[in-house]
């Protein structure tokens, strides 16, 4: 029972203060996965989002989903969507009046703006993590190369993300 304890609390608190959406949420989920009930490695997380990431939908329920039942089976799954979905239902149900009463009040807005900044440092931190487990999982050159080509395919040739993530774990299944 401990173990479904954990998985709520380790997808209900990205929950609550992922603000943003998935984006937001990744580094959040991250740190409860990976470094403190260390259910994985960072490669194992890191793949987990390349997959979460080529499929339709919201990445944190996904997340969740394979996660919760990699750790605790199917009652794992269940408890972690419901954590991941659950502060988002019950604060709009209790705040949205409030919400719409006050979505043009400058306060609101000035907090949107500060919070930006925070996710985009938290996601930033995230990347550097993946850089750093990939250079010392498959080495320098086969890190620059996956990074070359996955930018140029994605902002020259304007490849659909998905396609270009299929693409790094066939890369990856075949030679490394």
């Amino acid at each position: 029972m401990i173990l479904y304890w954990n998985i709520f609390i380790a997808f209900f608190i990205p929950g609550i203060l992922g603000y943003g959406g998935g984006p937001a949420s990744i580094p959040l989920i991250e740190n409860e996965v990976v470094q403190r009930y260390e259910w994985m490695s960072v490669q194992e997380f890191s793949e987990v989002l390349a997959l979460g990431n080529s499929l339709p939908g919201p990445i944190a329920t996904k997340m969740a989903g394979y996660i919760g039942y990699e750790v605790g089976g199917i009652p794992g799954a269940i408890v972690a969507i419901l954590a991941t979905v659950a502060p988002s239902l019950i604060l709009m149900i209790l705040l949205m009046g409030i919400l719409y009463k006050y979505k043009d009040s400058p306060k609101v807005k000035r907090l949107t703006l500060y919070v930006r900044p925070v996710i985009a440092i938290l996601l930033g931190l995230m990347a550097w993590r993946f850089f750093v487990d990939s250079y010392e999982g498959i080495g320098i050159w086969q890190t620059a190369f996956l990074i070359g080509v996955s930018y140029l395919l994605l902002e020259r040739f304007k490849i659909h993300p998905a396609f270009v993530i299929m693409g790094t774990l066939v890369y990856g299944g075949f030679v490394l």
